[in-house]
């Protein structure tokens, strides 16, 4: 008897089969309730940060261990994948994680022992990335991915840190902690721009073009960004030093984007996203120089870091890895992105370089900033997060 197997349909629901469905979601969506919860602390007045922290603390934390580590986790469970050919967290283990990153972004709101509760969260979801990463890694001996799994236990140990001091434990521990994990971020995001930005240029570009890559250059800006964040973390007093590590960061960065260049990046956003957002990493460099020798804030410095680097570089990732790892053309992206991609380098230019301009109305100018984050983010979450909840339309799984 002739017997006819019926094809399994891949399933309607696919949000946990591969690790940047749910994080890219939530980093999205996290990001926009947390800036808008910002935006009504810092511009209106209103008392709407968690008791048990700090309002500055609040922000910085949920940006970084909130917004930007979901980004992370989302790309490097991802990419490990692709790397290894083993796999990593799916199905209930990666939403295990995800519940885990959500509980501690809602437990700091807890009136009794949401701090603790927070703490345990953070840390047990930072333990489960490293774990997804580090065990295809190491089955299948790539032992050159050692530089992001060691970055990873960085990033725990800062986030340990950081509860240490916000309960009490460790005088320094807020500081170190925030800041510990803030230059990790961009030592990653860095060593991430490095591995994919010059093949996303030379495939990506409509004429012939190899971007330069120059040995010596990896090598001492990578030791370079290492010393300079050790300053910026445990010698602050010691500006001078900060400021001529700062200057040749700058002049490193700023020869590595000479040499990435060509005018075809500029006709395909999934591409100048990413260029403008290393650019914003580049002036932060310049303008931490500024802050020091010129009298200048070291929030902006901070903020071409935060809004313009990290920002800019992630939502430009996220746009392109969904599109890949969903079977969507990442060459034809669909046309809103290049509306939001603008509207977020719209908002790095509001609140880094207006104030240079008029820092009479400062405030006014990151009020602008954070409208303009809202958008870019609401609009990427409108079109993306549907594809990330349903299957691949080309029926493979991920």
């Amino acid at each position: 008897m002739l017997q006819i197997e019926k094809s399994t349909p891949a399933p309607r629901f696919a949000l946990f089969q591969l690790g940047f469905r749910p994080f890219f979601a939530g980093a999205a969506l996290f990001s926009i309730v947390a800036v808008f919860l910002w935006m009504l602390v810092y511009v209106f007045g209103q008392p709407l940060v968690p008791a048990v922290l700090d309002p500055l603390a609040w922000h910085a934390h949920e940006m970084i261990f909130g917004y930007t580590l979901a980004v992370v986790a989302g790309f490097l469970l991802t990419a490990v994948v692709n790397w290894t050919g083993q796999p990593s967290l799916t199905g209930p283990s990666l939403a295990m994680a995800w519940l885990l990153w959500l509980s501690a972004r809602v437990a700091l709101y807890l009136p009794e022992g949401g701090l603790s509760i927070a703490a345990v969260a953070d840390m047990a979801f930072l333990l489960m990335v490293t774990f997804g990463v580090a065990r295809p890694v190491f089955r299948a001996r790539q032992w050159k991915q050692m530089g992001i799994l060691s970055k990873l236990v960085l990033l725990l140990i800062a986030s340990g840190t950081f509860y240490a001091g916000a309960l009490g434990h460790l005088a320094q521990g807020v500081e170190w902690g925030l800041f510990g994990a803030f230059y990790v971020v961009l030592a990653l995001v860095l060593m991430v721009a490095r591995r994919v930005m010059p093949f996303f240029i030379e495939r990506g570009v409509e004429e012939a073009f190899t971007p330069r890559n120059r040995r010596w250059l990896d090598i001492v800006s990578l030791i370079g960004v290492l010393i300079w964040a050790l300053f910026e973390v445990f010698w602050p007093a010691q500006q001078e030093a900060i400021a001529i590590l700062s200057l040749a960061l700058f002049l490193l960065h700023a020869l590595r984007m000479i040499d990435w260049h060509t005018p075809g990046i500029w006709r395909k956003p999934l591409l100048w996203s990413l260029y403008l957002g290393y650019a914003s990493l580049v002036l932060g460099f310049g303008l931490r120089v500024l802050s020091i020798w010129g009298n200048l804030s070291p929030f902006l410095a901070l903020h071409a870091f935060a809004y313009g680097g990290i920002g800019m570089m992630t939502l430009g990732m996220m746009s392109r890895v969904s599109l890949g790892h969903t079977g969507r053309n990442v060459f034809h992206p669909p046309r809103i992105v290049i509306v939001f991609l603008l509207l977020l380098a719209l908002g790095a230019v509001t609140r880094v370089l207006m104030p240079l301009v008029d820092m009479a109305h400062y405030t006014l100018w990151i009020g602008v900033s954070q409208i303009l984050w809202m958008a870019a983010f609401g609009l990427f979450a409108w079109v993306y997060v549907p594809m990330l909840i349903r299957p691949r339309i080309d029926g493979r799984p991920g």
